[in-house]
């Protein structure tokens, strides 16, 4: 089994692609709470790195599953750069629960929070060529069983920016808002974000809760790019998602 959590379709990509290897069932991390995993003898977490850890939906959520202690854990941490101590906190929650993770593995793929610091992701679409072979080792590894710790260190300065002031101050950074003018109320937003921290209200205006995870699926699936991170325009060309990934499958989680 392998769980998921993915707001542009990397973290989905990659799940499936390591399913079709290790002939394995791929299910959102969300979904997981509702069926019974504790005869599985492979799980695996494929989930994003935000702001150089586990992002807190994926943390909360693994803590709730009852794992089985005696299956093959494995752990995949596509990221634009650095995966900080997002594999660490995992590592750290398993062992609380009883569990020794066997395996653990990042791979480069474009940042889709680039596009809220003025850059545009699909610019960084060569990362998967670039890091092709490392997929392919890692699912390998993955097929054996292997026994590998890769990039499963604590970080102080990863450390440092989870600390909650700075994120206090640093998270509204990549919080998304509505933009009225351009919004057509749609649903699209409220339909692929994971947290349903989207409604559209009797108005027919978006109404954005406080339990984003600043995944930004919104900013990159809205069709009017009224979705907007502190009051910038979201370039059309700067909206992503991977490539092998459309709306309709963002749509069944």
């Amino acid at each position: 089994m392998i769980l998921y959590f993915s707001g542009t379709g990397n973290c989905l990509a990659i799940s499936r692609k390591l399913a079709e290897e290790l002939n394995e069932q791929v299910l959102p991390l969300v979904e997981a709470t509702k069926i019974d995993l504790t005869k599985e003898k492979k799980i695996g977490f494929v989930y994003p790195t935000y702001w150089f850890n586990v992002p807190q939906i994926v943390y909360e959520t693994i803590a709730e599953l009852t794992l089985p202690k005696n299956a093959y854990y494995f752990i995949v941490i596509p990221c634009g750069a650095q995966a900080g101590n997002a594999i660490w906190t995992i590592k750290r929650l398993l062992r609380k629960k009883g569990i020794k993770l066997g395996y653990c593995n990042k791979i480069r793929t474009p940042d889709n929070s680039a596009v809220g610091f003025g850059r545009n992701p699909n610019k960084q679409i060569w990362k998967f060529d670039k890091f092709a072979q490392r997929l392919n080792q890692i699912k390998n590894d993955i097929a054996i069983s292997s026994y590998q710790h890769h990039y499963a260190w604590w970080d102080l300065a990863s450390a440092i920016c989870a600390l909650p002031f700075v994120e206090k101050r640093v998270k509204p950074m990549l919080c998304p808002a509505c933009n009225g003018n351009k919004c057509i109320a749609c649903g699209i937003c409220v339909k692929v974000c994971p947290m349903k921290n989207i409604q559209i209200d009797n108005n027919k205006k978006i109404a954005m809760g406080n339990n984003c995870a600043t995944c930004l699926a919104c900013i990159h699936f809205c069709p009017q790019q009224a979705m907007e991170i502190r009051h910038n325009p979201t370039p059309k060309e700067a909206q992503y998602h991977h490539p092998d990934i459309k709306l309709k499958d963002m749509l069944l989680r």
